[in-house]
Parts: C-alpha cells; structure tokens; sequence
C-alpha cells in the first residue's frame, strides 16, 4: 500500500483519490479534478451573473457599480469610489459612535450605513433593484448633515 502525498494515509495502489483527504493520486486525476473545479466555477459565475441581472447587476443602469462585481471587474473609478464609500461610511460610524449619547449621533450611524457598498447589494431584493449610488450618497448627506446640526444645536 501507498500513502497520499498530501495526508500520508494508507491508500490502495490503484487509488485515483485519497479516501481521506480527496487529494488527486495522479496525473490523470488530478486534469479531471481540475476540470471538475472549472466547470463549477463557471457554473457558478453563470448563475451569479444571472443573480446580478435580476437584482439590477449589470443590466440595472446605475452606472456600473452594480455592488455584485468583483474588484478585479470594476475600473479605477469605481474601485476609488467604492473604497472612498468605505472610508466615508465607516469614519463616520467611528466618529458617531464616540457621540453616542447625543442625538445627532444615530443620524450619524445610519449616514455611515446608508454609505456603505453592501448596504446597496441587500437593498436590491426587496426593493427590485439596487439604488444607484448617488442615492446612497445623497441619503448619506442628508443623514449627516441632520446629525451635525442636531449635536450643534443641541
């Protein structure tokens, strides 16, 4: 008997996985495995794609930044704006959070949220589609500037 390279259990010698691990035992094995995990992935990217377009992905006209793409398909800009997003929405939860027992620090809180790129991709079941980002943006104005004036002028 052999062992698996990988685990070091005790195999049969014509063995073309690993009872154990499931690690590949040769060459052939390991081209079918490789092939198995392509077709999946591209299964799966294919029923993601048809997620997004349903959920107002490519197809919902919200200037490309669906939510549901991965980095590696966004351009520069979008990726400057998805990371400007990030660091606006949580620097103002941080900030929020420190003026808890205030007033104005919940408006804060939920401008931070309303920010927020994931915020957009769990908007877009319920609502049909995903809102744009301007949207977002200008909902996360509002409840900013709401927040400060209630902890100036409160």
């Amino acid at each position: 008997m052999k062992t698996c390279p990988r685990c070091e259990s005790s195999i049969g010698d014509e063995a073309r996985y690993c009872s154990d691990c499931g690690a590949p035992q040769s060459e052939p094995a390991a081209e079918e495995f490789d092939e198995y995990v392509q077709r999946q992935a591209q299964q799966m990217a294919a029923e993601s794609g048809a997620a997004g377009d349903a959920f107002g992905g490519s197809a919902g006209g919200d200037g490309g930044d669906s939510g549901f793409a991965p980095a590696a398909e966004l351009t520069d800009r979008e990726q400057l704006w998805r990371r400007g997003c990030y660091v606006a929405g949580y620097g103002t939860i941080v900030v929020a959070l420190t003026l808890v027992p205030r007033i104005g620090a919940f408006l804060l809180i939920l401008g931070g949220i309303a920010i927020l790129p994931p915020i957009r991709r769990l908007t877009a079941e319920p609502l049909g589609s995903s809102l744009k980002r301007e949207v977002m943006a200008g909902l996360y104005a509002i409840l900013s500037l709401l927040g400060v004036l209630l902890l100036v002028f409160l």
